[in-house]
């Protein structure tokens, strides 16, 4: 289950909230057929468009 919370810049999470996120620390990636482990050629193909993606949002 995925859980989404959008919080504002200048608001803080609720105890709740960081909580969840602690305890999803903990837990185990699980990885399927729509969401495979990515080898470290795909990564650094991904860190690389995601950079040049952010640089453009930036301008």
């Amino acid at each position: 289950m995925i859980k989404t919370y959008i919080i504002n810049p200048g608001e803080k999470p609720t105890e709740e909230q960081l909580k969840e996120v602690e305890a999803a620390k903990n837990k185990p990636i699980t990885f399927d057929k729509d969401s495979e482990e990515m080898s470290p050629a795909m990564i650094k193909a991904f860190r690389s468009v995601a950079a040049h993606r952010n640089r453009r949002k930036d301008v």
